[in-house]
C-alpha cells in the first residue's frame, strides 16, 4: 500500500469538509476548495481527520496523489501558499497597477500580467521581489511559471525573472 495514502489528512479547527459521493468540498479561514475525487477512491472522515483507501487493487497510486491533492486544499484554505520571485536586471522592476502586475522588463513596452481570480501580488519596496499568494498551489506555481517565462534567467550574466530559492547556472563567456 502507498505509504502517501495510508497517512490521514488532518483537519484543522475552523475548517470544514463536505463530503458527497467523489465531490470532497473545504471551507476555510481563507476560502474554500473542491476536488471530485478518482472512482477508484474511498475517502471517509473519521475523529477529525479524512481517511483514504482504494477501491481495488490497482488503484493504490492514485490514492496517495488524491490524498495529496487533498492536503493541499487543506493547507491552502487554511494558511495559503505564496511564492517569492525576484527581478536581477539592471532597470527590471515590478509595480502593482490595481490588482494587476505591470513588469518591466527590458522590453520596448511594459509587460501587464492581469492577476487571475484567487490569486494575490504584494511588490516589496525595492520593486525587485513579488509575491504571489492564493489558496490553490497549482494556480499559484502556474502563475509564477507564467511570469518567470517572460524574462527566463539567462545563464551569461543570470538577468532575468527568477524564483528566490533558484541557483541559476552560470557559464563562463567565450574569450578571445
Amino acid at each position: 500500500m502507498s505509504r502517501i495514502a495510508k497517512n490521514p489528512v488532518t483537519i484543522a479547527s475552523g475548517v470544514t469538509v463536505d463530503i458527497k459521493g467523489q465531490n470532497v468540498t473545504i471551507k476555510g479561514p481563507k476560502g474554500t476548495g473542491s476536488i471530485v475525487l478518482n472512482e477508484n477512491v474511498a475517502i471517509k472522515e473519521e475523529d477529525g481527520s479524512l481517511l483514504f483507501s482504494p477501491k481495488n487493487d490497482t488503484s493504490m497510486p492514485i490514492t496517495g496523489t488524491m490524498r495529496s491533492l487533498v492536503n493541499n486544499i487543506v493547507i491552502g484554505v487554511t494558511q495559503g501558499y505564496t511564492k517569492k520571485m525576484l527581478l536581477v536586471g539592471v532597470g527590471y522592476r515590478a509595480t502593482l497597477q490595481g490588482k494587476d502586475l505591470k513588469l518591466a522588463l527590458g522590453f520596448s513596452h511594459d509587460v501587464i500580467y492581469k492577476a487571475p481570480q484567487g490569486i494575490t501580488f504584494e511588490v516589496a519596496k525595492n520593486q525587485t521581489e513579488i509575491d504571489v499568494s492564493g489558496i490553490d498551489k497549482q494556480q499559484v506555481g502556474q502563475v509564477c511559471a507564467e511570469i518567470r517565462a517572460y524574462r527566463p534567467p539567462e545563464p551569461y550574466k543570470g538577468k532575468g525573472v527568477r524564483y528566490a530559492d533558484e541557483r541559476v547556472f552560470r557559464k563562463e563567456a567565450k574569450k578571445a
